[in-house]
């Protein structure tokens, strides 16, 4: 095939890509901006190129950087991975100015596809059912409030450009509509550079199926069965599955058929997905909604059903070969399930999060595969999407396959940075997702049963033990003056910490004696027994009779503990009652929830609000956050402006409270 691939892409995409370019004995060059020099991508690959500073435009999205890294390291091809310029014309066809084979589709095929106006117009004569709506370039504000009206509510902004979710807003009350398109046409020009909305129906409880497609360059045109993806946040995909309990043997083939037609309707070449939305109360209707002309996310499942790896076949596409194998020839194997494991905190509402990657495992059990981008001490930012690994599990049948995903998750641990392992564990055993009854608001409705917040009374005992270990002195010969709480005649002295766990309300907790055999008492509780052991980032306790095991890590004042998939980070008192304060907004200021970029302040000084009305809208990881005020008051100082980076728990207004 090629000599030498450049994959223009970072994260667990680039060293999924990575892996396959050493399978096949191709070499392969990692590119990567100032925040990922020590990112896993770049170690593992044979040659790593900087190609400039973090933010994406200037390193990632840069067409020019990427091709002059490509001709400087001898590359015959690019590979795009996913996101960034993956679905940009205009970068394959720079690479093929530069004598580049760009491992993707023609531009011609990506420019009819990327854009959703035009995609839904080409599929449309190609006879695909679309979703009603207006999907014409061009359309102002006062059309998409028109159309909506013409459509009837709930109705869908989408961006023209892009996907991912990225600026999609569901839209129930024609009066938040204007608010809407403007948040949207936000996100929309943050993610894409183009602010181009549609609007379409919104489908009752839709569910989103995709057909995976393998086209070559002599006219054959496979597809790969179907893939489940309505398992949804903020209309980005959290949980993925092949093939989906939903469909019957006739409505795949004629789902099938209809991503074929579509493929064959833009001249396409690749690897390719097209999405279709369906009603869970009609599951024989579908309407096309988009094709990616790209490899996905959720790929693994697809691979895993059928044995073949879809990024060998797009390189072997790309290099010209034709497919070995006909429409005949495709069966599907059982079944796989895959979770996106995100920096979030599902009990923030899924705000993205930052931090260092203090420590990691990831699982090695049979039918158990991880795609990941993690190593410890990754530093996660805001400056990319938040996606960090994706844990894949196979079974003969869907339920196994369900419960080994919980396995494998539970075996999960990233410290240092919140996730939603926990979140993903809680949907595997969730009644509906086990019975297959899904839909694409299921999470949204249910997000109060599935994100727990409750603490277990061992959690600060192990916290408050791990303390006693790291503050014991070592040796064999110890002063009793050294051990934490000094020494008194007659008995240990207690040594005490206000411990506050996960932003909840401090917790005293005493301890005394050795960490080989001592006494802990949380809260008003009796004091129970308790001994601890520590090492290579292991924390085994015992308490009250009952063995645990965590992960740990500490850093500075916080002890981050992870234990079945479950992470808890405990700090000081004195330190988190401080961000409380500011967090309830209590004559105090307005903070930030995450770390971003501030891209609209609605507020000025002495300025009355309400509570929840909107004061400054926070943009990290191309997602937007609106902070409100917390009472009513009047705004008495504005502490950032538009443009303004700020990091979480960073105060951003102050609310006096009328």
């Amino acid at each position: 095939m090629f000599s030498t691939v450049l994959v223009a892409n970072r994260g667990e995409i680039a060293v999924r890509v990575i892996r396959t370019l050493r399978g096949v004995g191709t070499r392969s060059v990692a590119v990567y901006s100032d925040a990922d020099v020590d990112a896993r991508h770049v170690r593992d690959a044979d040659v790593a190129v900087r190609i400039g500073p973090a933010a994406a435009a200037e390193s990632y999205l840069s067409a020019a950087r990427l091709v002059e890294a490509a001709l400087a390291t001898g590359a015959d091809a690019v590979h795009p991975g996913y996101g960034f310029l993956a679905e940009n014309a205009a970068f394959a066809r720079a690479c093929a100015a530069a004598g580049l084979v760009f491992v993707g589709p023609p531009p011609e095929a990506i420019e009819a596809m990327g854009d959703k106006i035009r995609a839904k117009q080409t599929v449309e004569a190609a006879g695909v059912p679309v979703v009603p709506g207006r999907h014409t370039p061009g359309l102002t504000d006062d059309d998409l409030v028109a159309a909506a009206a013409e459509i009837g509510y709930p109705v869908l902004l989408k961006p023209s450009a892009g996907g991912g979710g990225k600026g999609m807003r569901q839209v129930t009350d024609p009066a938040a509509l204007p608010e809407a398109i403007a948040s949207a046409r936000r996100e929309a020009r943050v993610s894409f550079g183009d602010d181009a909305l549609l609007v379409e129906r919104f489908v009752a409880r839709p569910r989103h199926i995709e057909i995976q497609l393998l086209a070559d360059a002599h006219g054959n045109v496979v597809h790969l069965g179907e893939r489940e993806c309505s398992l949804q946040r903020r209309h980005q995909k959290v949980v993925e599955e092949a093939p989906s309990v939903l469909l019957d043997a006739a409505t795949r083939s004629r789902m099938g058929a209809a991503a074929v037609e579509t493929a064959r309707a833009v001249g396409y070449v690749g690897a390719g997905t097209v999405e279709f939305i369906v009603s869970a109360d009609r599951p024989a209707d579908f309407f096309f909604m988009e094709m990616n002309t790209r490899l996905q996310v959720e790929h693994p499942v697809t691979e895993l059903v059928t044995g073949l790896d879809l990024v060998e076949w797009q390189l072997r596409v790309a290099a010209g070969e034709p497919l070995s194998f006909a429409q005949s020839d495709v069966r599907l194997d059982g079944h796989a399930v895959e979770a996106r494991v995100y920096a979030e905190d599902p009990a923030r509402g899924f705000l993205p999060s930052a931090g260092r990657v203090l420590a990691l495992h990831e699982p090695v059990m049979p039918h158990v595969r991880v795609d990941s981008g993690l190593r410890t001490g990754t530093v996660v930012g805001t400056d990319y999407d938040p996606m960090l690994a994706k844990v894949i599990a196979w079974a003969p049948d869907r339920a196994s396959a369900l419960t080994r995903l919980d396995a494998a998750l539970a075996e999960t641990v990233v410290l240092g940075v919140r996730t939603n392992v926990e979140f993903l564990r809680a949907l595997c055993v969730d009644p509906d997702v086990v019975a297959g009854d899904l839909d694409t608001g299921l999470i949204g409705r249910r997000v109060g049963e599935l994100v727990h917040d409750d603490v277990p009374p061992d959690v600060p005992a192990a916290a408050a033990l791990a303390r006693l270990a790291e503050l014991e002195p070592v040796g064999p010969v110890v002063d009793p003056f050294d051990l934490p709480g000094g020494w008194r005649v007659g008995a240990p002295a207690w040594a005490s910490w206000f411990l506050r766990i996960d932003g909840g309300e401090p917790i005293e907790v005493r301890a005394r004696g050795r960490a080989a055999a001592a006494e802990i008492a949380v809260g008003s509780a009796t004091p129970q027994p308790a001994r601890v052991e520590c090492g290579d980032g292991v924390l085994r306790t015992s308490y009250g009779g009952e063995i645990r095991r965590y992960s740990y890590a500490v850093d500075g004042d916080a002890v981050w503990l992870g234990r079945d998939g479950r992470t808890w980070v405990v700090r000081s008192r004195e330190r988190a009652a401080a961000a409380g304060r500011e967090a309830a907004g209590l004559a105090g200021p307005v903070t930030s929830p995450m770390p971003g970029t501030v891209t609209v302040v609605r507020v000025a000084v002495g300025d009355e609000v309400v509570a929840g009305q909107p004061l400054v809208v926070v943009e990290a990881m191309k997602m937007e956050h609106t902070v409100a005020a917390p009472v009513d008051g009047v705004v008495s100082e504005v502490l950032v402006q538009s443009g303004q980076q700020v990091a979480m728990d960073a105060p951003l207004a102050v609310v006096t409270p009328s």
